[in-house]
């Protein structure tokens, strides 16, 4: 009987046929891919035929197709839909996968291959995109460490099979401590919390089988529960755990793990002749140095910290005046933060969020798109994953361009965060294939669910994501969609979130869940007004977060990793009352794997540019001018990796932002 994963998938677009997959589907079918791709990766290296850009560079983007359908498939449930067997499984897969591709980054005779067209390009006769996709692959063999011999190449094959194992290990560990804790709240306990943090609460309580509501590590509920619960006792003892994360001893523990990882990649660096892992990484990023990477944190930190010493000591007196004496501490900010917007802008959450229907901001997100770059979404009736999740087909002018999923609300078998990955990527060759793209969020449900104004940010965001991978229009899959610079990777997302904040959007999809009826223009105007309030905080805990991973890689790795964090924070004058937004136990972004490691900065470096790019919007025609969005498609949305990054935006825009544009955009500085 065929493997239902690796047959011929007869669904609607190939999309995966979920209903037919079981977990004892994944081994044999990785197996055989495996097995598959190492047949083909051997007729590539091995081949008689002197090498050309068909029979090495292309045969090597057509290989693989098997193993694409297994990961593309495993990693979606492994990270969204998660239980007992498929982390037994990822513990197993991870070593298994690290050896099968250092094996092909490492066989000689491949490599070979390359660098004999790499010393040719110059009369190979290739087009642009073609040089780009030969440089690329020749640069990710060398940093993969194909040039290495005996001893080193041995050691470099073991470093990356632990680095794989060890980020596994951390994300368990995270989510077994994410979904193992909660809180038990009383009636009483509800006292002073709006409905829909209530109804969260009781949801959450439901699917933790307690007997009442209770408070969860949901960044979707414990943020609310933090801005709003006048319980000071319980704000301290939720946001202690939400902090602890990784850091509770025991099995879960990810401090050893943290510590391991940054002396493995240390090592793994100086193995290729670099002087540090931040050295490395960022050779092939826009930023290029450490340096300029610190310049452009500490230009955004001293105005950030300016404006926090002041938040605080007006957040200190409000507490005061409710009788709390002591400093203020990190689980009195948001609370504190909420009262004084509700003050100062009278804008009340509780009032605002039924406006924010989860369904209608959808609904915005697809307009938006519909009127910067004509597409269209029809609902599919698909099987999928988890019966949460939801599909539409994506068309422009009658032609089919993508598949899109959300899978929106927080549950116990889901990482947390919000991500997006492509089960399938744009390509046009071997054969002209169609992106499948799925949109991760954790929203509290709701009926009808609704989201905090920064939960819909979170929306748009992703979905900007998403367009990147669905407006893609290359030629081949390595350099499509969000193939890109890790700090470029970030800007069509980020500037998407500009969207969310046009008054005509706001104005036609917020509309009340109970009433129908629009968001008043009055809280409108509210709304905008104060969508940089607490920007001081939001940039300090980001900022330092940013720093911490940039100090663990750019030098010698620390023998202890949360003392290097303590010694940082001190340095740049870390506000009591603001911790850093991951700290290091919890860190995944830079521990569950190398793609953020001394690259967090990178949201930063984006928005520099997110900026500077929709005020090009409004210097144009406005939000939706039709020249610029042609531009922005044309330019950076559909052109994936096939060029550098800063070649794009000088397309797009005709120079470089500098950081001025970021400051005023949070209002750090006067605009």
């Amino acid at each position: 009987m065929t493997n239902p994963i690796l047959s011929d998938w007869t669904t609607p677009f190939e999309i995966a046929p979920f209903a037919e997959i079981s977990d004892e589907d994944f081994a044999p079918a990785l197996e055989q891919a495996m097995a598959a791709h190492n047949t083909q990766i051997d007729a590539i290296a091995n081949s008689p035929e002197q090498p050309s850009f068909a029979n090495t560079i292309e045969a090597l983007e057509a290989a693989g197709e098997q193993m694409d359908k297994v990961l593309s498939v495993f990693f979606t449930v492994a990270g969204a839909d998660s239980n007992a067997k498929r982390e037994e499984l990822q513990r197993e897969f991870s070593p298994k996968l690290s050896a099968h591709f250092s094996g092909i980054s490492s066989n000689k005779a491949l490599f070979q291959r390359v660098a004999d067209l790499w010393a040719r390009k110059d009369e190979l006769e290739l087009t642009e995109e073609q040089a780009r996709v030969l440089m690329l692959t020749h640069r990710g063999f060398v940093r993969a460490g194909a040039a290495l011999e005996g001893a080193d190449d041995d050691r470099m094959q073991d470093i990356k099979s632990r680095l794989a194992s060890l980020g596994t290990s951390f994300t368990q560990n995270l989510l077994a401590d994410e979904r193992d804790w909660y809180m038990d709240l009383s009636e009483g306990d509800l006292e002073g919390l709006p409905d829909f943090v209530v109804n969260a609460a009781r949801a959450a309580g439901e699917e933790k089988g307690a007997d009442g509501p209770v408070v969860t590590l949901s960044r979707s509920l414990i943020v609310p529960f933090l801005q709003f619960s006048p319980r000071r006792d319980l704000r301290e003892k939720a946001y202690r755990a939400w902090t602890a994360r990784g850091a509770n001893g025991g099995e879960t523990d990810n401090r050893e793990i943290a510590a391991e990882v940054l002396n493995l990649r240390e090592e793994r660096a100086k193995l290729l002749g670099y002087p540090n892992f931040a050295a490395y990484k960022l050779e092939t990023e826009m930023a290029r140095t450490p340096d300029r990477v610190r310049d452009l944190l500490m230009q955004v930190w001293e105005p950030a910290k300016k404006r926090t010493d002041a938040d605080a000591e007006i957040l200190t007196a409000m507490m005061q005046d409710d009788g709390v004496n002591g400093p203020l501490e990190a689980w009195d900010w948001r609370y504190y933060a909420e009262k004084r917007r509700k003050a100062e802008h009278d804008l009340d959450e509780a009032a605002l969020k039924p406006y924010l229907q989860l369904d209608r901001m959808i609904e915005a997100s697809f307009a938006c798109a519909n009127r910067l770059f004509g597409l269209e979404f029809a609902p599919l009736d698909v099987p999928l994953y988890h019966p949460d999740c939801r599909a539409w087909e994506v068309t422009r002018d009658g032609q089919h361009i993508a598949v899109f999923i959300g899978d929106y609300f927080a549950r116990g078998s889901k990482r947390s965060g919000a991500w997006c990955s492509a089960m399938r990527s744009q390509a046009k060759f071997p054969e002209v294939q169609a992106p499948i793209v799925i949109n991760v969020c954790n929203f509290a449900k709701g009926n009808p669910a609704l989201l905090s104004y920064d939960d819909a940010r979170t929306l748009f965001h992703e979905f900007g994501h998403a367009l990147h991978q669905m407006l893609s229009n290359v030629t081949y899959e390595s350099i499509s969609g969000t193939s890109v610079a890790r700090d470029f990777v970030e800007l069509p997302s980020q500037l998407y979130e500009h969207w969310l904040e046009v008054p005509e959007v706001l104005a036609e999809f917020a509309t009340h869940a109970e009433t129908g009826e629009p968001m008043p223009q009055e809280m409108l105007e509210k709304v905008l007004k104060a969508a940089n309030f607490d920007q001081g905080f939001q940039t300090v805990e980001y900022v330092a977060s940013a720093l911490v991973d940039l100090a663990f890689h750019d030098g010698a790795a620390p023998a202890d990793p949360m003392a290097k964090q303590a010694e940082v924070l001190a340095e740049i004058g870390m506000p009591q009352a603001i911790r850093m937004r991951h700290a290091t136990p919890h860190f995944a972004h830079v521990f569950a794997g190398d793609g953020y490691s001394s690259g967090y900065y990178s949201y930063m470096w984006s928005e520099v540019m997110d900026a500077d790019a929709f005020a090009a919007f409004e210097e144009a025609g406005g939000a939706f001018d039709p020249d610029r969005a042609k531009a922005l498609e044309e330019n950076i949305l559909s052109t994936g990796g096939s060029r550098e990054a800063e070649d794009l935006y000088l397309a797009f825009r005709g120079r470089l932002p500098g950081v001025e544009a970021l400051l005023k955009g949070r209002g750090l500085i006067a605009a």
